[in-house]
């Protein structure tokens, strides 16, 4: 439905409302209002500006021409330098919170210094409001694909060789391979177990780490956390033969994986530490390589099961599990950067720095969150996490709470391979849309402006809520307690129900998204259905695709 006004009836209706507002208590006598109007214009104000559409299977994006400029002459002036296209790093931790870090006012203050990480944060642009999927596997996916869970397919974390993964889709690391990139993973996997899923077959030129989660190697054995499997023989003896991997493996493209080690809870305390040293090595060893690289490197830490070494047990101020795992964490990230340093690649680096998900708030000890919501919800403290990019020379360190999804380091990536905006489109299939936005000019245009409109939100293979500025407009929320009482916030053991259809939320003044304002803020809630109408228009005509779900 569309609304037009008359502008002779709009200004009549003005004059008419002035006298009663000049009325109200907290008013003051003399007219200011007036004076004060073109400070609400500010410039990354987008809930009513238009989108522009610059590929019929992407996203559209918010243009900026001049910083688009700049960052083209920028790049351009870097590879004549170089020679060569810039390398990307992908440093992804697992369960960390918005404000586990010291840039986010964490760290220290929490009890798990992060010195290292806030350092590198400070010379970058620090992304207060970027955003995951709810949980860790659709995350991974969408970082590798561009695209949402609904449109990627993979809704939950595969567990114990369910099947389906990343298979079939077109992936970033095969598009990189494709323009001369040296590709490695390293780390956790979690995007399907299957041979055409793992890492080597969808476009890796070498992979070391788990095809898994470290929980599905651990709990079973662990006596402490569940004695009623662990020491039983026959349900042991049961998850011991379930068909799913329990190694630290290593292949290369095309290749068979082979297994380095039983994933015991003796072998998961040196696990992170055998696969920083592993990337220290790829790092040195690309220095002496002519070919740019893209490394994603995915931290087992810190997902709820730690098991600190014997170095970082008791090493942070906390003195819990969790807390000493960030302090490892920290010094993993201090030691890649370090190599890069050594080698003399931070000119001609990109690092992103982030996490799969939110805190999971259901197993103390966790990561923290001012946010409503943990793991597993699309309440902001479900999917809204520490992020930070950085590139020696030429990203300007700030922050900004430009909106940026995870999905937009796909394009972002493809950009700086010489592949810029909408020619990305013409490296994937025609019936795949990418959700991602070329982020590249945000990040490194002077004072540059996110080039995304909106960030979607998706729950159980729904679209949920939307957001846009500083307004989150919700259809279907997610219940942490509504039938256990437990009091987590975590979003695995609640409810999902549809709001009654005026679900607004203010994030800047409310975000913990306890006080709705769809009932007195109507006209706010009219861009955002707008928006979302326009997204389930993009769902006709590039269908959801669901492979790994739940029941």
């Amino acid at each position: 439905m569309e609304f037009s006004f008359s502008p002779k009836l709009l200004v009549v209706a003005v004059a008419a409302a002035l006298p009663l507002m000049a009325n109200a208590a907290d008013t003051p006598s003399t007219a200011t209002a007036r004076k004060g109007f073109a400070g609400y214009d500010h410039p990354n104000q987008y809930l009513v500006k238009p989108a522009t559409t610059i590929a019929d299977n992407m996203m559209p994006v918010m243009q900026h021409p001049a910083q688009d400029k700049e960052t083209q002459q920028k790049l351009a002036e870097l590879e004549k330098k170089t020679g060569k296209k810039p390398n990307v790093v992908v440093f992804l931790l697992d369960d960390v919170g918005w404000m586990d870090v010291g840039f986010n006012g964490g760290g220290v203050a929490v009890g798990n210094p992060t010195p290292d990480i806030d350092a590198v944060a400070s010379q970058g642009l620090i992304l207060t409001s970027a955003y995951s999927q709810p949980s860790s596997s659709p995350t991974r996916a969408t970082i590798l694909t561009g695209q949402y869970s609904i449109h990627h397919g993979i809704l939950m974390p595969p567990m114990y060789g369910q099947p389906g993964g990343l298979q079939g889709l077109t992936t970033l690391p095969q598009l990189l391979h494709d323009q001369g990139y040296v590709t490695q993973a390293i780390g956790k996997w979690h995007m399907g177990e299957n041979k055409e899923s793992q890492p080597q077959n969808v476009g890796f030129d070498d992979f070391r780490g788990f095809n898994s989660v470290s929980d599905m190697y651990t709990e079973w054995r662990d006596v402490h956390v569940n004695p009623e499997v662990a020491l039983s023989p026959d349900r042991s003896e049961y998850i011991q033969k379930l068909p799913f991997s329990k190694d630290d493996v290593h292949a290369v493209r095309g290749g068979e994986q082979e297994a380095i080690a039983d994933i015991t809870p003796k072998y998961m305390e040196d696990l992170d530490q055998r696969w920083m040293e592993y990337g220290v090595k790829f790092l040195d060893k690309m220095a002496k390589s002519d070919k740019p690289f893209f490394l994603y490197y995915g931290t087992r830490g810190c997902h709820f099961d730690n098991y600190p070494n014997a170095k970082y047990a008791g090493s942070s101020p906390a003195r819990t599990s969790y807390g000493d795992c960030m302090v490892e964490m920290n010094d993993i990230f201090a030691n890649l950067y370090k190599a890069l340093e050594k080698n003399g690649q931070l000119d001609n680096t990109l690092i992103v720095f982030t996490s799969d998900n939110g805190p999971e708030a259901e197993v103390p000890p966790h990561g923290r969150t001012p946010f409503r919501g943990a793991k597993g919800s699309t309440w902001e403290g479900g999917v809204r996490v520490p992020t930070f990019v950085y590139w020696k020379g030429m990203i300007q360190p700030r922050k900004s709470d430009g909106i940026v999804d995870l999905a937009d380091l796909f394009p972002t990536a493809l950009d700086l391979a010489g592949h810029p905006g909408a020619k990305v489109a013409n490296l994937v299939p025609k019936t795949t849309f990418i959700d991602g936005v070329d982020q590249t000019s945000f990040f490194l245009g002077t004072n540059g402006q996110s080039n995304r409109k909106a960030e979607h939100y998706f729950l159980n293979g729904k679209l949920s809520a939307v957001r846009m500025d500083e307004f989150k407009y919700h259809v279907l929320i997610q219940q942490p307690y509504a039938y256990t009482q437990s009091g987590y916030q975590g979003g695995f053991t609640g409810t999902v129900m549809q709001t009654a259809g005026s679900s607004v939320f203010n994030l800047y003044t409310d975000p913990q998204e306890s006080d709705s304002i769809g009932v007195r803020h109507i006209p706010m809630g009219v861009p955002l259905q707008t928006e979302m109408h326009a997204y389930m228009e993009i769902l006709k005509k590039y269908p959801p695709r669901a492979q790994i779900k739940s029941d």
